[in-house]
C-alpha cells in the first residue's frame, strides 16, 4: 500500500499491530467491527501527503494484534489502556484522533477517561451515548429491540461464530461492508445475515474483490471472536463506567455520519443527534456533517471526501 509501513508494539501487556505512514502530528484511527487497520488505508495516504504521522492500529483482538480469550479482557479500559501506551510509545503528549464504529465509542471513552491526551477528535457514525444509570446496555437493548437485535445475538460465546462459519467469512463480510439497510439490524435465527446464494451481491466500486480477500484472509486466521468480545463486554463496560455518569465530554469535535447508516437510522439516534441532546453531553461539539446517500462504512465509500473533513477539521489546531 504504497509505502504504508507496519510494526509490533508492546501496549498495556499485549503485542499490537500498527501501520503507519508520514512524519508530523500524530493523526490515531480507531477501526470499527468488523474491520481492521485497512479500513483507513486512504486515510492514511492522503493525511500522511499533508504532513501528518497516520497510525491505524489492529484493535485488541483484531488482525495481526494480541487477542486474550477472555471477554472481560476487553472492556473499555483495557482498550483505552492499550491506546495510551500506543500514545506514549509514539512519543507525543496528545493526538488528533478519528475513530469509526466500535472505534468511535472508544474513542468516546479515551475523550472521557484522557481528555489531556487528544487535541481533536474527528467522530464517524456513532454518536456519544451517555451511561443509563437505571439499566445495563443489553437488558435496554432487549427492550427496544427484541431478542434478535444483533448485539443481543453477539452476547452467547461461541454462537455468532458458529453462523458466521456456516455463512463463510467472505460472504458474511461482503454483507456487512456493503449493509445499506436502515437500522435497527436484526439478525434471525434463520438465515441470520441473509445471504442467498442465487442473489449474489455485486461489490461496489468503493470496495474490490483484493479489498474484500484482504479482510477475509485476516478473519480467517484470526476469527471473530476478538471482535465480537466488545460486544460481551458492553455490561462489564456499564459496571465500569459508573463513576463517569454525567460526565460532560471535554475535547472539540466534529462528527460526520450517512444519512443511511445503520446506527444513524436506528430509533431515536437522529433525533439525539438533532435535538441537541447530543451536544449537551459534548459541549465542545462544533459541528455535524450528514452525508447523504452514504452508508456506514462512510470512509471506505467516500474516502476522499472524508480525508478532506479530516484534513480541513484538524489543520485549524
Amino acid at each position: 500500500m504504497e509505502g504504508i509501513s507496519h510494526r509490533m508494539v508492546k501496549v498495556n501487556g499485549i503485542d499490537m499491530h500498527i501501520a503507519e505512514k508520514g512524519r508530523g502530528p500524530v493523526v490515531l484511527f480507531l477501526h470499527g467491527f468488523p474491520e481492521l487497520w485497512y479500513t483507513w488505508r486512504h486515510q492514511i495516504l492522503a493525511l500522511s501527503s499533508l504532513g501528518y504521522h497516520a497510525v491505524a492500529p489492529d484493535l485488541r483482538g483484531y488482525g495481526d494484534t494480541e487477542a486474550p480469550a477472555s471477554s472481560s479482557s476487553y472492556s473499555c479500559l483495557h482498550i483505552v489502556g492499550d491506546l495510551i501506551a500506543l500514545i506514549d510509545y509514539l512519543g507525543v503528549e496528545q493526538v488528533f484522533l478519528v475513530a469509526h464504529d466500535w472505534g468511535a465509542v472508544i474513542g468516546w471513552y479515551l475523550c472521557l477517561f484522557r481528555p489531556d491526551r487528544v487535541k481533536a477528535y474527528l467522530c464517524l457514525s456513532v454518536p456519544y451515548m451517555p451511561r443509563n444509570p437505571e439499566m445495563k446496555p443489553v437488558e435496554g437493548m432487549k427492550l427496544a429491540f427484541g431478542e434478535d437485535y444483533y448485539m443481543c445475538r453477539f452476547q452467547e460465546p461461541g454462537v455468532i461464530e458458529e453462523e458466521i462459519s456456516r455463512a463463510g467469512t467472505a460472504e458474511v463480510l461482503k454483507k456487512i461492508l456493503t449493509g445499506r439497510t436502515p437500522g435497527p439490524p436484526r439478525l434471525p435465527k434463520e438465515n441470520p445475515f441473509g445471504i442467498y446464494p442465487e442473489n449474489p451481491i455485486t461489490l461496489p466500486s468503493w470496495l474490490t474483490e483484493a479489498d474484500l480477500s484482504f479482510y477475509a484472509t485476516k478473519y480467517s486466521q484470526k476469527g471473530f471472536t476478538g471482535g465480537l468480545n466488545f460486544y460481551r463486554a458492553l455490561d462489564l463496560n456499564w459496571e465500569l463506567t459508573a463513576p463517569w455518569t454525567g460526565a460532560p465530554l471535554k475535547v472539540p469535535v466534529k462528527y460526520v455520519v450517512g444519512e443511511l447508516d445503520l446506527v444513524y437510522t436506528t430509533p431515536g439516534i437522529k433525533e439525539f443527534v438533532s435535538s441537541g441532546g447530543f451536544k449537551h453531553h459534548v459541549p465542545l461539539l462544533e459541528e455535524i456533517v450528514v452525508m447523504e446517500g452514504v452508508g456506514h462504512c462512510i470512509n471506505q465509500e467516500k474516502a476522499e471526501e472524508i480525508s478532506n473533513h479530516i484534513y480541513d477539521y484538524i489543520s485549524k489546531y
